[in-house]
């Protein structure tokens, strides 16, 4: 027997209550929201659960919102997959803007490790509890996240560039 949607929401709400919510199914892929704060418990109990077994993160990374509330401008979506069923979700936490925080699962899953380092380095998303979070990618000496809206698209001072050839002129006529 295939693992229902139903089964998913109705196992979660039970353990969570309100802290998961925002219920929906996108193509192939069951979605729901959560409370920040729950993120380890609930990846926990999506993975030992004996009938959820949701036993492998696929995914785990950022979206910048900028004008989103500040308590909702960065959202960390988490995908894991169900393999005895077939079964894929999608979890999304909200978190703070101007102090991105959220609990590290590199203890649950050992491939969170560079994922969690990825995010960190573009959007600024401090894992809290994670072993060695520091830029994976870009320079040390880097100051900005380069995946957050308002990293500048261009470097100001180039000049072997011409916009005109891109079509980014104030008066395209």
């Amino acid at each position: 027997m295939a693992l229902e949607n139903t089964v998913i929401q109705d196992k979660l709400t039970e353990t969570f209550g309100e802290n998961v919510f925002h219920f929906n199914q996108e193509k192939d892929i069951f979605s729901f929201e959560i409370t920040a704060d729950k993120i380890t418990a609930v990846i926990l109990f999506l993975k030992n659960d004996p009938i959820l077994r949701f036993n492998f993160l696929t995914d785990l990374c950022a979206i910048h919102y900028p004008d989103n509330e500040v308590d909702r401008q960065i959202t960390m979506v988490y995908h894991m997959h169900n393999w005895y069923d077939n079964k894929r979700v999608k979890i999304k936490a909200f978190i703070n803007g101007d102090k991105p925080e959220i609990k590290t699962i590199c203890n649950i899953f050992k491939s969170a490790n560079w994922m969690e380092r990825e995010t960190y380095d573009f959007y600024g998303v401090d894992f809290i509890g994670h072993p060695q979070l520091k830029r994976i990618l870009n320079m040390d000496e880097m100051v900005s996240f380069p995946m957050r809206k308002e990293f500048p698209l261009e470097d100001g001072g180039r000049t072997d560039k011409d916009d005109r050839f891109f079509g980014r002129t104030i008066d395209n006529c």
